[in-house]
């Protein structure tokens, strides 16, 4: 005995519009069943899954053996039985019914469904609403009271045996199984879902914001006379960076890195080192007008990766600070920064105390 996940596929996706039924597109760089499948098999719970569809002509990808594709039926619950009917072959015990639709559910979900069938012959995930609901029923509307009110979600966990009778006996067409015992008064447990697993029914819940890359880099001699800032802080040494700015390489590659992403041309452009006012003016100021910039272009900051190539200072003993630096003026967590100190093994002008370089790897959303 063992457990199966069946995935319906089947439908025709007539509110989505699309030439392409919805479980077909991409979502997240792979099609929207796509995503259930994989994950059900990551999980390692299941020893047979079994995919319904209407045809299968998108699947393009090859799935070991334990993965069956079989042909849907006309509506929801017809292809429901026809998974299992396929099933009763498998000799299982448990069965998990899943609408391919909803492609963000957790394994730590699955886990707590087949749990609760140990005791239980239903488990239904659902989630509270949060909106006002009105029913109107004969011209007459009524107010619910929306604590009463459940939203269930899938994949619905069932005593295969149990669901599998119901559903040769039903004559209705249901809009999922949970809907099977109920309609027969008959036990169902019902666990908490997560929000997070929301069905994709129109064109518009898949509408992603869009994610763009930039690259900066900057090098600086080192002179003495001059003060040294790296990643906005003031650094004690005898050497500082020559620049027409204050100099701080760092805080210069972030800057054309984010303005790279955002396509917005390069910070020699934006503040030409032949301008009297840029003067010595610190690296903090032009780096916070540009953050000022994209906000109003409604793109915001997601990931920073910088190397520092130096070989001297240390710059894991300066990582904290600067980290904590560059967030409070991008405006972003300290976890979207990563910092990495290199070295050029003392060799060329970096590695000789020369010269300081830095390179910075952006990603920025474009929100809509």
């Amino acid at each position: 005995m063992s457990n199966c996940f069946i995935i319906l596929a089947a439908g025709q996706s007539k509110r989505f519009k699309s030439s392409k039924p919805k479980q077909y597109i991409l979502y997240n760089n792979k099609p929207i069943y796509e995503h259930s499948v994989d994950k059900v098999l990551k999980s390692g719970l299941f020893k047979h899954i079994i995919l319904v569809v209407k045809n299968n002509f998108f699947i393009k990808k090859k799935y070991p053996k334990n993965v069956k594709i079989i042909k849907g039926g006309k509506e929801r619950s017809d292809s429901s039985l026809l998974g299992l009917k396929y099933a009763k072959r498998l000799n299982v015990k448990n069965v998990l019914i899943h609408d391919a639709a909803r492609p963000n559910f957790s394994v730590k979900m699955l886990n707590n469904i087949l749990n609760n069938l140990k005791k239980n012959k239903a488990v239904i995930p659902y989630i509270n609403v949060t909106d006002s609901i009105k029913y109107n029923f004969k011209n007459t509307t009524y107010n619910l009271i929306k604590e009463n009110a459940l939203l269930t979600q899938t994949p619905q966990g069932f005593r295969y045996k149990d669901l599998f009778k119901i559903s040769l006996n039903n004559k209705k067409n249901v809009q999922d199984e949970a809907s099977l015992f109920i309609n027969r008064n008959l036990k169902v447990k019902f666990i908490k879902g997560e929000n997070t697993n929301y069905k994709i029914t129109y064109n518009n819940d898949i509408k992603q914001n869009k994610i763009f890359y930039g690259i900066g880099f900057d090098v600086h001699r080192l002179v003495p006379g001059r003060k040294l800032y790296l990643g906005g802080l003031k650094i004690k040494s005898n050497l500082g960076t020559l620049g027409h700015s204050d100099g701080d390489p760092v805080l210069h590659a972030i800057t054309d890195s984010i303005l790279g992403a955002c396509k917005m041309g390069d910070i020699g452009q934006k503040f030409s080192n032949k301008s009297k006012k840029y003067k010595n003016i610190r690296s903090t100021i032009l780096l916070k007008k540009i953050i000022n910039e994209i906000k109003l272009k409604d793109y915001y900051i997601n990931n920073l990766d910088v190397n520092i190539i130096t070989q001297t200072p240390k710059i894991s003993k300066l990582r904290k600070k600067m980290i904590q630096f560059i967030s409070d003026i991008c405006e972003i967590q300290k976890n979207q920064i990563n910092i990495k100190g290199k070295t050029t093994e003392k060799l060329g002008l970096i590695g000789k105390e020369k010269a300081i370089a830095c390179e910075v790897i952006a990603s920025v959303i474009k929100y809509d």
